[in-house]
C-alpha cells in the first residue's frame, strides 16, 4: 500500500502542551540512501492530489488569498519604494507576484510530515499564482537526491544557509512549518522596518502559542523580536483535522499593517541590534558555523 494513504493517529495533546518542533537530529537521521527521483515526485504528487481533496485545504486558501491581496495592495501603492516582482500581461498592466521562501522543511523522502507540508507547500503556491522559480527552498539537512526532487519539481534550492536572515524588499510568503523560534526572531529581525515587515506573510508557528508557552521576561531577553511582533501582528489561525495533528497543528498565518506598526514607540525601528542567543542552549536551527564545523568534522 502507498505511504500517501498511511493511516494517521489521532493526536490527543493535554491544553498547554508544547507543539512539535522539527528536530534537527531526528531530520538528519532520516533514510539518506540514492532516491529514485520520480518514485519520490510521484508520491509527493500524489499527497498534494489527497490534500487538494480535503475540506480544511480551502480555508488555508482562502487565508492565503486575503493575505496575499492585502500585501499586494501595499506594494502597489508603494512600489516606488520596493522593488516589485512584475509581469506585463496582454493587455499592458502589471500584475503582481509574491515571491515565496521556504526554510526548515524536513527529509521529505522518509519523513512523512515533511512529504505533506511540502505537498501543502505547493499547493499554496498554485493558488497564489507564484512561480516555481519563484520559490526558495533551503533545509541544512536536505541530501543530494532531495534537492534533485525539489529541483525536478521546479522549485529554486539556496546554496547558503541564510539562518531566516533573508531581506524582504517585495511581496513574499514565508513558509516556515514547525519552525525553531530563532529563525522567525532572526527574519524579523532582517526586516525590522515599518516598510517591510507589511510586505511579509509568515504562514508558521503560531506567535500567540509561542508567548503563552514561554516565560515573558525569557521571550523579551532571547526572542525579543517575536516578543515585540506577537503585539502588533495580525494572526488568523489555520485549522487541520485530527489525523494531520502532527503535520499542521498549531499554524497560522501572519502579517502585519502600517497602521499596527505605529503602536511600537519609534525608538523601536532605530539601529535593531542583531539577536546573539548567549542565554539559549537549544536553538532548534543549525547556524552556518556549525555546519560548516561538521563538514571539517566528516572530511
Amino acid at each position: 500500500m502507498s505511504d500517501t494513504t498511511v493511516e494517521w493517529q489521532v493526536v490527543r495533546r493535554r491544553k498547554g502542551a508544547a507543539r512539535r518542533v522539527k528536530s534537527i537530529q531526528e531530520s538528519s537521521n532520516c533514510c539518506q540512501e540514492q532516491l529514485d527521483i520520480g518514485k519520490t515526485v510521484k508520491r509527493i504528487r500524489e499527497t498534494i492530489s489527497e490534500l487538494r481533496g480535503e475540506e480544511f485545504w480551502q480555508g488555508w486558501k482562502e487565508q492565503l488569498l486575503v493575505a496575499r491581496s492585502a500585501a499586494l495592495s501595499k506594494s502597489s501603492v508603494n512600489r516606488q519604494n520596493a522593488e516589485v516582482s512584475t509581469q506585463q500581461s496582454e493587455e499592458g498592466s502589471v500584475s503582481l507576484r509574491l515571491e515565496c521562501v521556504c526554510y526548515g522543511l524536513g527529509s521529505f523522502s522518509s519523513c512523512i510530515s515533511a512529504r505533506y507540508q511540502l505537498a501543502m507547500l505547493l499547493l499554496l503556491l498554485e493558488a497564489g499564482q507564484t512561480s516555481l522559480k519563484d520559490c526558495y527552498v533551503y533545509d541544512p539537512v536536505f541530501s543530494s537526491g532531495e534537492r534533485d526532487v525539489l529541483r525536478e519539481l521546479g522549485l529554486t534550492v539556496l546554496t547558503e544557509n541564510e539562518e531566516g536572515k533573508r531581506p524582504t524588499m517585495k511581496p513574499t510568503l514565508f513558509y516556515l512549518m514547525h519552525c525553531g523560534k530563532a529563525l522567525y526572531n532572526n527574519l524579523l529581525w532582517r526586516n525590522w522596518r515599518k516598510e517591510s515587515l507589511p510586505l511579509l506573510i509568515i504562514i508558521g508557528n503560531s506567535f500567540y502559542s509561542i508567548r503563552d508557552r514561554m516565560i515573558e521576561r525569557e521571550l523579551q531577553r532571547d526572542y525579543s523580536y517575536i516578543s515585540q511582533a506577537v503585539e502588533v501582528c495580525e494572526e488568523r489561525p489555520l485549522s487541520c483535522p485530527p489525523r494531520l495533528l502532527d503535520v499542521f497543528s498549531d499554524t497560522a498565518v501572519i502579517t502585519f499593517t502600517p497602521s499596527s506598526l505605529n503602536k511600537l514607540p519609534q525608538s523601536t525601528w532605530a539601529e535593531p541590534p542583531e539577536p546573539q542567543y548567549q542565554h539559549c542552549h537549544d536553538l532548534e536551527i543549525i547556524l552556518r558555523e556549525t555546519q560548516r564545523k561538521g563538514g571539517m568534522d566528516r572530511d
